[in-house]
């Protein structure tokens, strides 16, 4: 690691797991700095203000989902093993047990209650994403559907993701322990595509030596 950005990505891990447990209203400055072992000084030197602290810090914690999703389609792929591999991302993404924890925390909470960071959020990181969800549906979907009803279906399928992480701990109650633990990154990528192909009228089913095919 540069030693140059090391007051700057502590300031970063400091102020995300602040921010994620007290919200930007809540958070100090000064707070986020004695966590960090910094002088107060250093927030103004890298970040300007509070403010864009804050926005950096949500940004860091939405970092590598549009990295890992443009995806170079091998050529003749089909559009649903297209989209299974989109789906397997972003459940890969979503699940990651080795991101920091308040990663998570700090995306539900700017989601659930959108600051100034929310525009850039969609315009760095969530937008590049929907624009590969939106080709791959592009390639499904009736040629005259509307816009709208495009993204209406994009929900559909990135919220039957996100629901494995904002609703674990009822899911986990509803279930119980035993069947719970059959709700694997493997199993969940799996329901959503096939639950998904299934609404968009298409099938995947897996063949023998571990490939799919599309009915």
């Amino acid at each position: 690691m540069n030693t140059t950005d090391e007051p700057r990505t502590r300031l970063l891990e400091a102020a995300g797991q602040v921010f994620a447990d007290k919200g930007f209203e809540g958070a100090t400055v000064r707070e986020i700095c004695k966590r960090a072992k910094l002088n107060i000084a250093a927030v103004n030197y890298y970040f300007r203000d509070k403010e864009r602290l804050y926005i950096e810090t949500v940004k860091q914690a939405a970092c590598g989902l549009p990295e890992t999703q443009r995806q170079a389609w091998p050529p003749n792929t089909p559009p649903a093993e297209k989209l299974r591999r989109f789906i397997r991302v972003m459940v890969d993404h979503l699940t990651d047990s080795n991101k920091p924890a308040w990663h998570t925390r700090m995306m539900m909470h700017e989601l659930a209650n959108p600051t100034s960071a929310c525009a850039e959020l969609v315009r760095d990181y969530i937008a590049p994403t929907a624009g590969v969800l939106m080709e791959i549906l592009g390639e499904i979907l009736p040629p005259d559907m509307p816009r709208w009803k495009r993204f209406m279906t994009g929900f559909s399928i990135v919220s039957q993701c996100l629901y494995y992480v904002q609703n674990r701990p009822i899911a986990k109650l509803l279930v119980g322990e035993e069947d719970f633990a059959a709700f694997t990154r493997d199993h969940i990528a799996e329901h959503v595509t096939q639950f998904s192909l299934a609404a968009l009228g298409l099938t995947m089913q897996p063949s023998t030596n571990g490939a799919h095919t599309v009915r």
